[in-house]
């Protein structure tokens, strides 16, 4: 699973979440920091307004939790999640002495990230193509 921090840098560099079952989260909240929800029909839906997205928690829960606002969550994407959204920019994925390296083209470039985990060598791959996509 991608490293909490990661998670928190991609957020702030703009990576958007449109939630789905199966998409894994923290929520911003001091009692439930540590734990991970799951976006999923039985017991988290997400409900989107007008005025933006809400996961509701469904009456299977044990604990009292109607809803909460997607900007006090934190996406944990899934490796195959990050890997999409590297989309044509991927080369490829490799276990290289201890570490994943993901190759990557950002713009003619050729780029390589690596990691102890592969889902936080995607990330960091992807923190860089969100990164120049948002460059003015």
């Amino acid at each position: 699973m991608i490293s909490t921090a990661l998670a928190g840098r991609l957020k702030d560099a703009g990576l958007v979440w449109k939630p789905a079952d199966g998409d894994r989260f923290h929520i911003d909240a001091p009692d439930l920091g540590a734990d991970v929800f799951t976006v999923s029909t039985m017991t988290i839906e997400a409900h989107h307004f007008p005025t933006g997205t809400v996961l509701g928690f469904n009456g299977t829960t044990e604990w009292a939790l109607d809803s909460v606002s997607i900007e006090d969550t934190l996406w944990l994407p899934r490796e195959d999640q990050l890997r999409d959204l590297l989309g044509g920019t991927f080369r490829g994925l490799r276990h290289d002495d201890g570490a994943y390296v993901v190759d990557v083209d950002l713009l003619g470039e050729q780029r390589t990230f690596s990691a102890p985990e592969a889902a936080d060598a995607y990330g960091e791959a992807l923190l860089a193509l969100v990164d120049l996509s948002t460059a003015d």
